[in-house]
């Protein structure tokens, strides 16, 4: 039992020093698609506000008309 102990204990150190450096040699490595994806839900989100303005302007002027 003390075997397993020691080898889950191992597997983990090496887990975690793997995970360090590669932390350690790009921490920042995914910050540009983070913010593009942000940019492009706020794109959207405008769209979409835009589109819901229009729509309802075009549906009221409609009802004027007939």
């Amino acid at each position: 039992m003390l075997h397993i102990v020691a080898t889950l204990h191992a597997f983990g150190l090496r887990v975690t020093d793997r995970a360090r450096a590669r932390l350690a040699v790009a921490p920042e490595r995914g910050n540009v698609t983070i913010e593009n994806v942000l940019w492009a839900v706020a794109v959207i989100a405008i769209v979409a506000i835009v589109v819901a303005a229009i729509r309802a302007f075009v549906t009221s002027e409609a009802a004027k008309i007939g």
